[in-house]
């Protein structure tokens, strides 16, 4: 709900740290594999009980998945780093409620598997919406700079951040968190449908 508005304000330091990059030749998919590496490594800390640790490399983390784009902006943006960009975030987000679960399974299961299956919900539909945007042709006025069509809702990534660093914060409330945001990613994955069936009634535009 608030990514483009966080994006927006972030932007210009992120578009700074990427120029001396690419200039360098970094290249963004190495970045994103970094990213990803850094989201393990959080959600090992995690699940070994460093909660502050991980927040911290959370956040080093999501740096990465920025940098990458703008860096990928700048040089060449290609399919293969849309693709490892969607799919290695994922595999992030998923990591880190499965952490505390690990951590805490007597405690943290249930939320962390209801948190899961919420994600589940929110990413099929995310992707789902975007391959039949592409078969028509649709364009996102909202996200032109993405490498597909990037359909919004109440929980993105900026969303999904702040949870995940106050899970890190206070850990004592994992449940009650993972609960609560599962609530919200529902809502958008109803959203997400009620889109999806507007936008793909007509059998004519495909």
């Amino acid at each position: 709900m608030f990514d483009r508005l966080a994006t927006r304000l972030i932007r210009p330091a992120v578009n700074g740290l990427a120029a001396p990059l690419a200039r360098a030749g970094v290249q963004a998919n190495t970045v994103t594999w970094v990213g990803l590496g850094l989201g393990l490594g959080a959600a090992a800390s995690i699940a070994n009980g460093f909660f502050a640790l991980g927040g911290v490399v959370i956040v080093l983390s999501r740096a990465c998945d920025a940098l990458d784009g703008a860096i990928a902006r700048q040089t060449h943006a290609t399919d293969l780093g849309g693709f490892l960009d969607i799919a290695l975030d994922f595999v992030f987000y998923a990591s880190i409620p499965l952490a505390f679960a690990i951590e805490n399974p007597t405690h943290n299961a249930l939320a962390a598997a209801v948190l899961l299956a919420a994600f589940i919900g929110t990413g099929t539909s995310f992707l789902a919406f975007a391959v039949i945007a592409a078969k028509r042709n649709m364009n996102n006025v909202a996200y032109p700079n993405k490498s597909f069509y990037f359909l919004g809702g109440l929980t993105e990534g900026f969303e999904t951040l702040v949870c995940f660093i106050a899970m890190c914060g206070w850990p004592a409330y994992f449940s009650a968190l993972a609960f609560g945001f599962s609530a919200l990613c529902l809502v958008t994955l109803c959203s997400r449908i009620a889109w999806g069936i507007r936008a793909f009634s007509d059998p004519k535009a495909g």
